[in-house]
């Protein structure tokens, strides 16, 4: 569990909820059919806008968000060392036995390339390939949650139109303007809540996400191109470092030391 991302989620909801219930009444806040007009109209026009594929990865992306599942950067490079040293003293072939144990697919497929004697330019140019459509698919998941959140505000001032003309049709009971008015707000308020209190900030996580695996699978593309090219261990672990921020790099170098 990504405990930021859960703690961040309950705080902006508790402490807005909480806001509006101080006022003392809670309940001048619920509006069913604003909440139909914003909330449907912006998940409609969504699914509109979005391929079916895209629609189907929404609740794997939603459990990205939730889920802590970053990149273990240090681990990586203390597996490309040990298959460089290896490599040196027993040639690229003796990686292969190493492949059935290894969980990440990319890395797998990487080091296959390198054992069938692939042209280094081209282990470059097809694993730069697949990280593009890594980022891509990413960047599409990403784009559903972009969407709603431009729809939100959008349906919300929809529903404040219709809230005002229902309103101005009824000009004649002056008491019903001050209701009517709060009623056609609400609107306005739920799709700033749904843009800015759950799409948006999605949307900005999966970025996120996906560029931390990125970084890490451009370090394993640079580890294993290095180890393909016979470079002395320790000259391929100082390249990999670059991919680290200082606190980590500092830690690992206090734990090779």
């Amino acid at each position: 569990m990504d405990l930021t991302s859960l703690i961040g989620f309950l705080a902006t909801w508790i402490l807005v909820l909480a806001s509006m219930a101080s006022g003392g009444n809670f309940g001048a806040y619920i509006d069913i059919p604003s909440v139909m007009i914003t909330l449907g109209g912006a998940i409609g026009a969504t699914v509109i806008s979005s391929p079916s594929d895209r629609l189907k990865s929404v609740g794997g992306s939603l459990r990205s968000v939730f889920i802590n599942h970053e990149a273990d950067l240090v681990g990586t490079v203390q597996m490309i060392v040990s298959f460089a040293e290896k490599a040196r003293r027993e040639g690229l072939l003796a990686l292969e036995g190493d492949l059935e144990n290894l969980d990440n697919e990319f890395m797998r497929k990487a080091i296959q390339l390198v054992v069938d004697g692939t042209d280094p330019e081209l282990v470059r140019q097809i694993l730069e390939t697949e990280i593009s459509v890594f980022e891509d698919r990413h960047s599409a998941n990403k784009a559903v949650f972009d969407t709603l959140a431009e729809f939100g505000p959008s349906f919300g001032m929809i529903g404040t139109l219709i809230g005002l003309i229902a309103m101005l049709g009824n000009l004649q009971d002056v008491s019903a303007l001050g209701p009517g008015m709060a009623v056609a707000l609400i609107t306005t308020m739920y799709g700033s809540m749904l843009a800015n209190m759950f799409a948006s900030p999605t949307g900005k996580k999966l970025a996120a996400r996906s560029a931390q695996e990125s970084k890490a699978m451009e370090l394993m593309v640079e580890g294993i191109l290095a180890i393909q090219a016979g470079e002395n261990p320790r000259i391929v672990e100082e390249k990999l470092k670059v991919y680290m921020p200082p606190k980590m790099r500092e830690a690992f170098n206090q734990e090779g030391a």
